[in-house]
């Protein structure tokens, strides 16, 4: 792996546990150019409203690399030791005494959403996501000692879903429907919802009109979009920077392909698209999907990218079109994708891996981004492996 601005790496060494917390065994990053292996980390114990659950696997991002490696510079320095993983999966073994959503038992998910203020017009709305004070990520954040969400040391970072155990607010659990493969459970916590969400916002789920949308990026995100669009009844056009996906697009759903770089292959989509995903994270020109866009279309950018993009304004200007940007989705969209996904049966293409491939599929990951398969990290097989 290779890491990035260790001047601005946060180093918080793991004190000794306190009377309400339990040990746990993890996967992560000690310090900054380090490399994966077993640690021991704290979980608290179970408060009113917690839920304690079981890991059995946890989804591997695309950000988790980003996080682990401190290339989030824009945003903050990555803080060691490192757990990783928010496309979390297991089953419940302990509710608190006020816990009404799930039972010991049922399977559940956790995304990207560890805790949120709750009290908030837009928690209220169900967009947990965009919370007015703020959301805690999963992992690599500090806990909100103002919301009072998460027991245990408030001194400690949040750790991720490369554990044996996890336990939340019953608030940020997402219930698995009876029957789903859980190892296909993690990614739809993530890509899932990422792509569902502007789908959802931007009126792709509810209704009977066949609209046209584009996906920019046939990678995870990408081809997950695809199924989803395709799989709600309207017309697919995904969009890459060449050729080269067209049959992985095409195999996913995709009716139409065009290629951003090639004005002939763009003039065949030229505005006739009412919604477009743009997936891709690297600094690159909207002018082709700008163009591809109907009138009052809508340009949906989701990518990470800390430079400003450029267009001219007269081509918003003519067609009133739109700019917007989209953000994973609160805990009722992700509900509401996962249910989806296994009425439709709409699964993210999966590879299973132990916690000793984790050097591997960081390093893949890091050479291509633009890969469609999804990690996932099997924690039973990787418990085993290492007793």
């Amino acid at each position: 792996m290779k890491f990035s601005h260790p001047q601005i790496a946060v180093h918080k060494p793991i004190p000794a546990p306190q009377e309400d917390e339990y040990p746990v065994r993890a996967w992560g990053v000690e310090e900054h150019g380090g490399t994966f292996k077993e640690l021991t980390i704290y979980r608290h114990e179970v408060g009113d409203h917690d839920v304690k659950f079981d890991m059995e696997y946890c989804g591997i991002c695309h950000s988790d690399v980003h996080n682990v490696c401190n290339e989030m510079s824009e945003v903050r320095g990555s803080m060691y030791p490192i757990v990783p993983g928010h496309e979390l999966v297991g089953r419940v073994v302990e509710v608190g005494d006020k816990v009404t959503r799930v039972k010991v038992g049922d399977n559940i998910g956790v995304g990207c959403i560890r805790d949120s203020c709750l009290d908030c017009e837009v928690c209220d709305n169900g967009d947990e996501c965009y919370c007015l004070k703020g959301f805690t990520h999963t992992y690599n954040t500090l806990k909100r000692k103002d919301y009072c969400h998460i027991g245990g040391n408030p001194e400690v970072q949040n750790w991720g879903g490369y554990s044996e155990f996890d336990v939340v607010h019953e608030r940020f659990v997402i219930k698995i429907p009876n029957g789903m493969p859980l190892e296909v459970a993690g990614p739809i916590l993530c890509a899932g919802i990422t792509m569902w969400s502007p789908l959802n916002h931007w009126g792709a789920t509810n209704t009977d009109k066949k609209l046209s949308i584009g996906i920019v990026g046939i990678g995870g995100l990408g081809t997950m979009g695809i199924k989803l669009a395709a799989a709600l009844g309207h017309r697919v056009v995904a969009i890459s920077s060449s050729d080269k996906k067209r049959d992985l697009a095409k195999s996913r759903g995709a009716e139409g392909y065009v290629v951003s770089k090639d004005p002939d292959s763009v003039a065949t989509e030229r505005g006739k698209l009412d919604l477009i995903l743009n997936t891709v994270s690297a600094h690159h020109s909207l002018a082709p999907y700008i163009a591809m866009l109907k009138n009052d279309g809508t340009l949906v950018q989701m990518g990470c990218i800390a430079a400003p993009m450029q267009y001219t304004q007269m081509m918003l200007c003519l067609r009133r079109i739109s700019i917007a940007g989209s953000l994973i989705g609160g805990i009722q969209a992700t509900q509401e994708v996962m249910d989806f996904c296994h009425k439709k049966e709409i699964y993210p293409d999966i590879e299973v891996v132990g916690a000793g491939d984790l050097e591997r599929v960081y390093t893949e990951l890091q050479d291509n981004n633009s890969g469609a398969i999804r990690y996932v990290l099997d924690i039973k097989m990787s418990l085993a492996a290492n007793k």
